[in-house]
C-alpha cells in the first residue's frame, strides 16, 4: 500500500486542478450570434478600401444575422413552452389553492385541477368551471383521500 499513488483525474472536476479547466470549457457546437457578429466586424475591418463590400452583400449578411437571432430566440421560447406545458400537465388531478381579491380582503380557494389551458399567452388551470391564472396558485398538493373534486371558498 505504501507504493500506491492515488490519481485525481477521476475525482469530481473541481477537486483536481487539471480538471477545472476541462470542466469549465464547453465545446462550441454551433455558430452563435456573437460569433457571427465578430466575423462580420472582422470582415469590415479587413476589407480592401479600393474594393469595399458591396451594399447587397452587407445587407444580405445583416439579414442573415437578424434571421439567426430570431431563430435562436424562437428556439428558446419553444423550449420554455414545452417545459411549461410538461410541468402544467403534472398539475391535472392535483389539489391547488389560490387567492382572490374581494372588497373585504383576500379569499383563499381550494380545488382539484381538471385541465390546463392557454389564452393569449397566459396559462390557466381549470378547477370545475373556474379558470385560475397560474400566477395566483399558492400551493399544490396531492388530493385529499375520499374527497370529491370540488371548489371551496375559505374566508
Amino acid at each position: 500500500m505504501a507504493g500506491n499513488s492515488i490519481g485525481t483525474s477521476n475525482i469530481w472536476p473541481y477537486y483536481a486542478a487539471q480538471n477545472v479547466k476541462a470542466a469549465a470549457r464547453e465545446p462550441v457546437k454551433q455558430l452563435g450570434k456573437d460569433e457571427f457578429l465578430q466575423i462580420l466586424v472582422t470582415q469590415l475591418r479587413n476589407q480592401d478600401p479600393m474594393q469595399p463590400m458591396q451594399d447587397k452583400e452587407f445587407i444580405a449578411q445583416m439579414a442573415q444575422f437578424s434571421s439567426l437571432e430570431q431563430t435562436m430566440n424562437m428556439a428558446k421560447e419553444i423550449t420554455a413552452l414545452k417545459q411549461s406545458a410538461g410541468m402544467s400537465a403534472g398539475l391535472i388531478g392535483k389539489e391547488v389553492s389560490w387567492t382572490e381579491e374581494v372588497k373585504n380582503g383576500v379569499v383563499q380557494h381550494t380545488g382539484t385541477v381538471n385541465s390546463i389551458l392557454w389564452r393569449e399567452g397566459v396559462q390557466y388551470v381549470k378547477v370545475e368551471d373556474i379558470e385560475v391564472p397560474m400566477n395566483k396558485i399558492i400551493s399544490i398538493a396531492e388530493p385529499s383521500k375520499g374527497s370529491e373534486p370540488e371548489v371551496n371558498g375559505n374566508e
